[in-house]
């Protein structure tokens, strides 16, 4: 099924047998498909069209101070569109967000834009929904509108991962503490990054171990921490796996910015150029400064076994 992307309220058609939801979704993790898989058995029950309203660019990215550290994400919006499409949503508004539009009233919003804009005849809220100017939209003001507009609220309850509540917030957590796996289980699918290979120094190469040097291509994304992780990407049609190394490769250098290279186990391309999608399964050690060449060989010899097993078993 193809998924149709609006961005705009004006270019959607107005259809009340509607039912949606409304969120920034970053990573779209399994708590979000939980509101999506129910958005989708309404629709099936009811015959109603799913619509899924979101943001961008996000929320904090407008409205943060710049005294806040800048919010790293989970997915960017083309990410998130093509989760939505997979999940088999049928239509997708992406609102552009501003300071104008944050300061839009909640019950503005729903009257001027969910109601007479989109339509719809039922919308899902997850446990913790805030929106609307000052964030005083609530379920409570949904359940009151409703009463007036011809609508009818639900509301997802959170869920729960080893009774630990899944959030965007857990999952970026997670993935600066190093805790791939932990970030994985949450999302339901491995965490990628993308990026352009650019030239290096060719340090790999000379030790051995060639790499593809990787430069993501948005600000926002959020890099996992420094350390030796596990990847995998699809190249050509094939997958391969590797060993990504992020960090300031305090051997060689002391530089100040991470840098992300990538070595792959079985392949040998030239790879410049190219934009990667790398996948993380595993967090194999921290990155640490070495006593010279010789040690760092050893210890990404040590390294490779270590995946080269870890992969064995995953096949």
């Amino acid at each position: 099924m193809t998924m149709k992307v609006y961005r705009d309220f004006d270019e959607i058609e107005f259809d009340k047998k509607t039912v949606l939801t409304v969120g920034t979704f970053d990573g779209v993790h399994r708590g979000h498909k939980t509101i999506l898989n129910r958005l989708k058995e309404i629709s099936k029950k009811d015959s109603l069209r799913t619509v899924v309203l979101t943001m961008e660019p996000h929320p904090r990215i407008v409205l943060q101070k710049g005294d806040k550290p800048p919010i790293s994400l989970l997915t960017n919006i083309n990410e998130r569109i093509t989760e939505f499409r997979r999940q088999g949503i049928e239509n997708c508004v992406v609102m552009t967000f501003s300071y104008e539009f944050s300061q839009i009233p909640a019950e503005e919003f729903i009257r001027e834009y969910l109601s007479k804009k989109v339509g719809m005849s039922k919308i899902l809220v997850g446990y913790d929904h805030m929106f609307g100017k000052n964030r005083d939209g609530d379920e409570k003001l949904l359940e009151r509108l409703g009463k007036e507009l011809d609508f009818e609220v639900e509301r997802i309850e959170a869920m729960e991962d080893h009774e630990v509540i899944i959030s965007s917030t857990k999952i970026r957590n997670a993935l600066k503490e190093n805790e791939i796996e932990k970030a994985n289980e949450m999302l339901g699918y491995d965490y990628m990054i993308q990026g352009i290979v650019v030239k290096g120094d060719g340090r790999g190469k000379q030790l051995g171990f060639p790499t593809a040097n990787l430069i993501p291509p948005n600000l926002y994304k959020l890099v996992p921490a420094n350390g030796v992780y596990i990847v995998s990407s699809i190249i050509e049609d094939k997958l391969y796996y590797g060993l990504v190394n992020i960090g300031t490769r305090p051997t060689f250098h002391n530089q100040d910015a991470s840098t992300i290279e990538v070595h792959f186990l079985d392949l040998d391309m030239d790879l410049y150029g190219t934009e990667l999608y790398i996948n993380f399964h595993k967090f194999i050690r921290s990155e640490k400064k070495f006593n010279g060449p010789s040690e760092l060989v050893k210890q990404i010899n040590i390294d490779k076994e270590f995946a080269i097993n870890y992969i064995a078993n995953l096949k």
